[in-house]
């Protein structure tokens, strides 16, 4: 073999000898015709012997790949890549829908190895445990069924004409590994190392006409010391540590000349008028003799809003070379666009799309396409707001020139890598419910398709890499080899690559620390080689020139904490520690909060029942230090270890009461989850104009989780929506208003882009009793888009007490009107009796929660009487085959009782009201409201909207409960 430089950046391995068998045309088992970015285009695997004349880029494996481990497969790699080799006792797998086949344990589990792998501690009884490493901290090891290699393999058909070029795209591996075709290793796992890598192969001398075998053995995953992936401290770790492939594998055929890496840059004016383009695409002859050919690049505005630019010119490249050719708006005037159609977040605009054609034609052979979409917007990022807090500025993002509170989730991808395009949509549909304008990122890029969803929705992604695996800086350069550069001089080119075009993609930053002066230096020139434009992030951390400073990027402008309970006031706490120059774990929102939350959240009892055994379940109301399997594998609950709810549950108490069953105990969570989220995004949203340093966006840690969860989530793996969620959608809605806990007055905000005028604010306070103790009206509002408008009323509320007092517990009821309509209502309940954090103790480094002198005390709520409420409910189909549940709630109460925490579920049922046996919540929905607190003569309407098939062909039945209201069915009927 002989060693060069590949396509597009990556390793290529090319034959010595350059003759190859000759047929007529080519065709390929399983693959598609055409190629697009990011995702290859796909056909049934039924297809067989396409046309003779296609080109492209296809998916390899999608008629299904057979695993085996090492352990049982024990032939050499010669003979496992040999066509016809027998699969006898293989595990056959269907690849995801990005086309990859997974991880180890997907192969397991596509073979019935382990049933219902998510209930209870299943995966650890089935599969074992990811060991620790002998030093303690993130375990890396996998378990011992694991620790050998695994064998992928897959067969594919292929005929390739003359002149014709083949070769095999290692989208990365998770872990290391040996690559062979045709009984021909083609590179060693001292090559292939790297989830976000790509190397190419040149296999045109070992492919012959007909039936071909490509076998991957894939070595163990370390992400302590591969460039990968793990799950840190958010997960019980996959037995496996994903061992596996995440992403497609693929078969690049073309002509002499091959095409490749085709992009657009874009250069705005200032005001946003025109927009110029250039197109830039690589072009590479793989044979030994001077080749010519023309590259045509169309771009085609949204909708088909203008005619199709067009542009071309022939090229020349000379012999085994890769020439980049480019389409500069200074040479084709037409590709600066008048007036572009502007991408924008969903609730600040729409987002069209536009899309980039380019092909490659050569001598009248076939013709050869790239395509993508991209959108047309300018992101930018400065530092904001110098004070003794943030003494280099504060990281403030704007999108096409308007600046905006960045209010987003940490994202996780499913447990085992399984990609499912239709997942990606229904978390989508939550997490718009939700109201966020983002999600983060940190070391878990997934496949195209995710990307392209979120171009769609107008969910911007702060991208980037991992902490605590081997992207985390070393102590020091000298820890590193040239390999290790390499890798990640690769790895920033390839995600750059990836990401570049997607208007969804915010920037791309590191996590907790800053990166070395070396790491720093590779990856920013594979970001550049990439024509990566988005902004680059030093840290998640406030690092600085304070503190372990990048040397070429300015300051990060962002810091992270807590991690673990904190009560709802903490998050309106302007607080720092001078000591500790990262300020992490430093008060509530100021800043750019890059990772954040109040700690573990409690599912709905729905929820509950899917996952955690009846033991499981007595443990998380009887036992707070009980090392829940479903938290992760930390057994303890001190410092930055996650294993338990000992502190949601002790501030549970504290707070609330003691409780006496399990629905107690999950009636007390999704109060105090809800209440605390929602106080975190208020608070963020509520400080956007405080001086002089804004607070300029929260990351909620985390949104989601790939498996079901206790830890760190604003809805669970199946789509359920607990308070936490509730609270947080509250908190993020477009027009809203705000109780704001520190100054005690009410703040209206207007997240999105249209100016709203005619608003006013009523303000109410009740006791628990229901009497009325203050009421106040705003006059008439104006609210700019993006604005935020503080201390408009400020109610009158019981004065504060302390112990011996008694406490007080009260009520805060802010409505919105608009014209004289109600556009918003927000609830709070509140002691006199205050939560007191102990600043001095709690913002001490390697304190991720509130160390508390005082808890508020709201144990009154205990005493509430019951309330009577009347619902109705009413379905009628939706466009797209979706079904709209409207529910209106009254209350009824005969006395003063307040109804609180009002919860609606849509079932599947009878038509009569009943609901089916068994699981019967329809889920993923999305809730215009829910988890309210009405007074007497007071009325709410609910709106559930969801896919009909989720109906099963049931009818839909809703079931209703409160704090102080027993639950009950009404029918939700047509």
């Amino acid at each position: 073999m002989s060693f060069a430089r590949g396509r597009g950046g990556s390793i290529l391995f090319r034959s010595v000898l350059r003759s190859r068998p000759l047929a007529i045309g080519f065709a390929v088992a399983c693959l598609a015709t055409t190629t697009q970015l990011g995702a290859s285009a796909q056909l049934s695997p039924a297809t067989i012997g396409v046309s003779p004349s296609n080109v492209g880029v296809f998916t390899l494996g999608l008629g299904g790949w057979k695993v085996q481990s090492s352990a049982a497969a024990t032939e050499s790699g010669a003979e496992v890549s040999s066509p016809g080799f027998s699969t006898v006792g293989w595990l056959p797998v269907k690849p995801d829908d990005a086309g990859a086949p997974g991880t180890e344990i997907e192969a397991l589990l596509q073979n019935g190895a382990c049933p219902d792998v998510f209930y209870s501690d299943n995966m650890l009884k089935c599969f074992g445990f990811v060991l620790p490493v002998p030093q303690g901290g993130v375990p890396t090891l996998p378990a011992p069924r694991f620790d050998v290699p695994w064998w992928f393999r897959t067969d594919f058909k292929v005929f390739l004409g003359q002149g014709q070029d083949a070769t095999v795209v290692v989208n990365g591996v998770v872990g290391q590994a040996d690559v062979w075709v045709d009984g021909q290793e083609v590179a060693t796992q001292a090559t292939v190392e790297g989830d976000y890598t790509r190397y190419s192969f040149d296999v045109s001398n070992l492919v012959r006409p007909g039936d071909n075998t490509l076998a991957l053995e894939i070595y163990p995953n370390d992400p302590g010391t591969m460039y990968t992936l793990n799950d840190v401290d958010w997960n019980q770790d996959p037995p496996d540590n994903n061992t596996g492939i995440q992403f497609p594998v693929q078969l690049h055929v073309s002509n002499a000349l091959g095409l490749d890496n085709s992009h657009v840059l874009q250069s705005d004016s200032p005001d946003l008028s025109t927009s110029a383009l250039t197109v830039r695409a690589d072009v590479t002859n793989h044979s030994t003799a001077v080749q010519s050919g023309v590259v045509t690049a169309t771009i085609t505005a949204p909708g088909a809003s203008a005619p199709a630019l067009t542009v071309s010119k022939p090229i020349t490249v000379p012999a085994d070379t890769r020439t980049t050719l480019a389409f500069s708006p200074s040479a084709y005037p037409e590709l600066t666009i008048s007036d572009p159609q502007l991408w924008w977040p969903y609730q600040m605009g729409a987002q069209p799309l536009y899309q980039l054609s380019v092909s490659l034609a050569e001598g009248g052979g076939p013709v050869e396409t790239q395509s993508e979409t991209f959108g047309i917007r300018t992101v930018s990022t400065s530092l904001v707001g110098t004070s003794a807090m943030a003494p280099e500025g504060a990281r403030e993002f704007a999108v096409n020139g308007v600046p905006f509170d960045v209010r987003a989730g940490g994202w996780a991808p499913n447990l085992f890598l399984h990609y499912s395009s239709t997942d990606i949509a229904n978390q989508i549909q939550l997490l718009k419910g939700l109201g966020l304008n983002a999600i983060r990122l940190e070391g878990h890029d997934p496949p195209g398709d995710f990307y392209e969803q979120m171009d769609r929705a107008g969910i911007l992604i702060d991208d980037g890499f991992q902490c605590c695996n081997a992207f985390g800086p070393p102590a020091g350069d000298a820890e590193l080899t040239a390999k290790d550069y390499a890798i990640m001089q690769l790895s920033a080119y390839t995600i750059g690559q990836k990401l570049r075009n997607h208007p969804s993609v915010l920037n791309y930053s590191w996590s907790d620390n800053a990166p070395t002066p070396k790491q720093e230096q590779v990856s920013l020139a594979g970001f550049r080689q990439a024509d990566f434009e988005d902004p680059l992030v030093c840290s998640a951390e406030y690092s600085s020139s304070l503190y372990n400073g990048c040397q070429v990027l300015p300051a990060s402008g962002e810091r992270e904490g807590p991690y673990d309970w904190v009560p709802p006031s903490f998050w309106f706490d302007d607080q720092y520690n001078a000591v500790d120059p990262t300020r992490t774990n430093a008060g509530g929102e100021w800043a750019f909060a890059s990772e954040q939350s109040a700690g573990d959240t409690v599912p709905t009892m729905d929820s509950i029942e899917r996952f955690m055994s009846p033991s499981d379940q007595a443990q998380l109301w009887l036992d707070p230090a009980y090392n829940q399997y479903h938290t992760n594998y930390e057994p303890d609950f001190v410092s930055y270890q996650f294993g338990t709810l000992y502190w949601l549950d002790q501030a549970m108490r504290s707070r609330y009461g003691s409780w006496s069953s399990l629905a107690q105990y999950v009636e007390e969570a999704q109060v105090q989850d809800y209440e605390d989220t929602r106080a975190q995004f208020e608070a963020s949203i509520d400080h956007w104009t405080n001086q002089p340093t804004p607070s300029t966006g929260t990351d909620y840690w985390q949104a989601n989780k790939g498996w079901p969860t206790l830890l760190w989530d604003l809805y669970n793996y199946d789509y359920d929506e607990a308070g936490s969620y509730f609270g947080a959608s509250k908190a993020n809605e477009t027009l809203h208003v705000i109780y704001a806990l520190d100054s005690g007055g009410v703040t209206v905000d207007n997240l999105g882009s249209n100016t709203q005028s005619g608003l006013s604010v009523v303000s109410r306070v009740y006791d628990t009793a229901g009497n009325l103790l203050d009421q106040q009206q705003s006059g008439s509002l104006r609210m700019a888009g993006q604005g935020v408008d503080n201390k408009i009323l400020v109610p009158r509320v019981p004065p504060t007490t302390a112990p011996p007092q008694p406490a007080r517990t009260y009520f805060v009821e802010l409505l919105l009107y608009q014209n004289g309509r109600q556009v918003d209502r927000n609830v709070y309940w509140l002691s006199t009796q205050h939560d007191q954090v102990n600043w001095t103790a709690t913002v001490t480094p390697g304190t991720p929660r509130a160390t508390m002198t005082q808890y508020g005390d709201l144990t009154a709520l205990q005493h509430l009487p019951e309330a009577r409420v009347a619902v109705t409910a009413a379905s009628k189909p939706g466009p797209a085959g979706t079904t709209t549940t409207t529910v209106t709630v009254t209350n009824t109460s005969s006395t003063r009782s307040v109804a609180f925490f009002l919860r609606a579920d849509v079932r599947r049922g009878t038509t009569a009201g009943a609901e089916l046996p068994g699981d019967n919540e329809v889920l993923p929905v999305s809730w215009s409201d829910n988890d309210i607190t009405l007074w007497p003569g007071e009325s709410e309407t609910l709106t559930a909207r969801y896919a009909t098939s989720l109906l099963q062909g049931a009818a839909p039945v809703v079931s209703f409960s409160g704090w102080n209201v027993p639950r009950f069915d009404v029918s939700g009927a047509r």
